[in-house]
C-alpha cells in the first residue's frame, strides 16, 4: 500500500499532493516546498490552524494536479496523533473526491516523546488506516481506496523504508479486525467466524485449533456452553499459536467473541441492539494481533484464545438463576444472562492458564456498558493486579493513541459478587462500579498476578467514524497489543 519516494513533492506526478502546515514554523527545508506553503498562507482563509485546509489546482511547476495544505496548528502542539489525524483526513478527502493517486510529504518535526516514531510513522499510519471502505454489502461501490499511497521524505538510511513495511502490516491487521467487527452477525455466526479466523491465519506460520461444543463439554467448559445454549449455532473456541524458533517469553491473549448479543432471556432493549454485532471485537483484535505478530516475526510466543458464541433467547436458553460449573470447577450463579462475556472469558482464561502456563495473560473484551459510562467512548479501561503490566499497556496506549486508563481492583468489592447458592454470581448486588466488579469476577478465574483485563466496550465501535476510520469497527486494540508485545 505504501510507496516511498525520494523525489521532491513538486516532481511527483499524482492526482493530489499533500503538505502539512504549522501556524508559526516552517516544516520543510526544501525551498520549492517551503515556497508553496508560504503562498498558501497568503490566503486569508488559511493560516495553518489545526484542522484547516486549502486546496490548489494546477500549480505551475508542480506535477500534481492538486495540492492540499493541511493545518497542524502551532509547532509546539504537533504530536503523533495530530499527524495521524491530518494524514487520515487528507486520504479520506482524496477518496471522497474519487481520485486515483495521492502523495503525502512528510514534515520535518521533532515529536515531543523520545519514544515516538519519526514523523513519517504517524503520517503513514493515518494514511493507511484511512484508506479503507467497508462496502462489501453495497451494490454500487461509490468510493475506492487508493491502491498505493506515496510517501515523500528523506529515506534516512532505510529507516523510512523499513518503517513503511512494518506499518503497512500493522495497519493491515487493524483493518482486518475492523472488517470482522463491521460484518453483520448473519455472516459471522460462531462457526462462520471461527472459519474466517482460521482462513485468515492460513498463510502464516501459525497452528490453528478449533474446539467445538463436544470438546467443551469434555473439558468442562460449561460457562461457554451456557451462554451459547439459546442459539441454533453451537459455540466454538479458536486457538491460534505463534511460536518462533527461539523464545523465552510466553504471552496468552484472550478475546471475547460474542457474534451477536441479544442479552439472552434478559433481553436487551431495542435501542442500539443492532450494534451488538460488535460484541466480538475482543476476539477480532486478538486474532488480528496474533496473525500480524507472525508476519512481523515477533520474538515471544503468542497464543490467542477466542471463545465464540451467539447469545440468543430460546426454549433452550440459560435462565436467570441457573448455576453452572466452569472449567476451573468453580460454580457460578447466572443472575443476569446479559452478563455473558465474563462467563465465556472465565472458561477461556482458566483453560489458557492451565494449558499454556504463560508468563502473562491479557484479555480484551467489550465487557461492560459501565466502562463506557466511566470513561466515554474513546478510552478503554485497564484492570490488573500487576502495576508494571498495567503501566506497560498504558504506555503503549500513549504511543498508539488507542487510549487506556488504569482502573482499580479493590478487594472489598468482591463481596458484591457473593452468591447464596454458588461460589460466585456473575453480576454485582449493586448497580454501581459495574466495570470493576466484572473485572473482579474475571480475576477469580486466573491464578497469576501477571494478568490484565482491557475493557474496550467504548472504543471498539464508532457510529460516526473519525479522522482515520469510517463508521463501524475501529480495530481498537491491534496496534495497542502489537506495540506492547514488541517490548516483551
Amino acid at each position: 500500500m505504501l510507496k516511498i519516494s525520494r523525489k521532491d513533492i513538486a516532481a511527483v506526478k499524482t492526482d493530489m499532493a499533500v503538505l502539512f502546515v504549522s501556524e508559526n514554523k516552517s516544516l520543510y527545508k526544501g525551498s520549492a516546498t517551503a515556497d508553496l506553503v508560504k503562498r498558501a498562507k497568503t490566503y486569508p482563509e488559511f493560516d495553518g490552524k489545526a484542522g484547516s485546509e486549502l486546496l490548489f489546482y494546477d500549480i505551475s511547476g508542480v506535477a500534481a494536479g492538486r495540492v492540499l495544505f493541511c493545518g497542524l496548528g502551532k509547532a509546539k502542539d504537533i504530536n503523533s496523533e495530530s499527524l495521524r489525524a491530518a494524514a487520515g483526513r487528507a486520504v479520506k478527502k482524496g477518496i471522497g473526491m474519487k481520485l486515483s493517486s495521492i502523495a503525502l510529504c512528510v514534515p520535518e518535526v521533532d515529536l515531543p516523546d523520545p519514544e515516538e516514531l519519526p514523523s513519517a510513522g504517524p503520517v503513514m499510519e493515518g494514511a493507511c488506516l484511512a484508506n479503507h471502505c467497508f462496502d462489501h454489502y453495497r451494490g454500487k461501490k461509490e468510493q475506492k481506496p487508493f491502491k498505493k499511497i506515496v510517501i515523500c521524505g528523506d529515506s534516512g538510511a532505510g529507516v523510512i523504508d523499513d518503517l513503511a513495511s512494518r506499518i503497512s502490516l500493522i495497519c493491515k491487521g487493524t483493518l482486518l479486525a475492523r472488517e470482522w467487527v463491521s460484518m453483520p452477525s448473519n455472516d459471522k455466526r460462531p462457526d462462520l467466524f471461527a472459519r474466517s479466523i482460521v482462513k485468515a491465519s492460513a498463510k502464516e506460520e501459525l497452528k490453528a485449533v478449533v474446539m467445538d461444543d463436544r470438546d467443551m463439554k469434555k473439558n468442562g467448559m460449561h460457562a461457554i456452553l451456557a451462554v451459547g445454549a439459546g442459539s441454533s449455532r453451537r459455540p466454538k473456541m479458536v486457538v491460534l499459536e505463534y511460536s518462533p524458533k527461539s523464545w523465552n517469553k510466553s504471552v496468552v491473549l484472550v478475546g471475547k467473541g460474542v457474534t451477536f448479543d441479544s442479552g439472552g432471556i434478559n433481553l436487551k432493549p431495542s435501542s442500539g441492539i443492532s450494534e451488538m454485532k460488535m460484541d466480538m471485537a475482543g476476539a477480532a483484535a486478538v486474532a488480528a494481533t496474533v496473525i500480524t505478530a507472525a508476519r512481523l516475526n515477533y520474538g515471544c510466543r503468542i497464543t490467542g484464545v477466542m471463545p465464540i458464541v451467539e447469545n440468543m433467547p430460546s426454549g433452550d436458553a440459560t435462565r436467570p438463576g441457573d448455576i453452572v460449573k466452569t472449567y476451573s470447577k468453580k460454580t457460578v450463579e447466572i443472575d443476569n444472562t446479559d452478563a455473558e462475556g465474563r462467563l465465556i472469558l472465565a472458561d477461556a482464561l482458566s483453560y489458557a492458564e492451565k494449558e499454556y502456563k504463560p508468563d502473562m495473560i491479557i484479555d480484551m473484551a467489550t465487557l461492560t456498558g459501565a466502562c463506557v459510562v466511566a470513561l466515554g467512548e474513546k478510552l478503554a479501561g485497564v484492570f490488573s493486579p500487576d502495576e508494571d503490566l498495567s503501566a506497560g499497556i498504558v504506555d503503549s496506549s500513549k504511543r498508539t493513541h488507542e487510549r487506556c486508563w488504569n482502573m482499580p481492583l479493590p478487594e472489598d468489592y468482591k463481596k458484591l459478587l457473593k452468591s447464596d447458592f454458588a461460589d460466585i454470581k456473575n453480576v454485582s448486588s449493586t448497580r454501581w462500579g459495574g466495570a470493576i466488579t466484572a473485572a473482579l469476577f474475571l480475576s477469580e478465574f486466573v491464578k497469576t498476578k501477571k494478568w490484565c483485563h482491557i475493557d474496550i466496550a467504548g472504543p471498539a465501535y464508532a457510529a460516526k467514524g473519525g479522522d482515520y476510520a469510517g463508521p463501524g469497527g475501529t480495530g481498537f486494540g491491534v496496534r495497542l497489543l502489537l506495540d506492547f508485545l514488541e517490548g516483551v
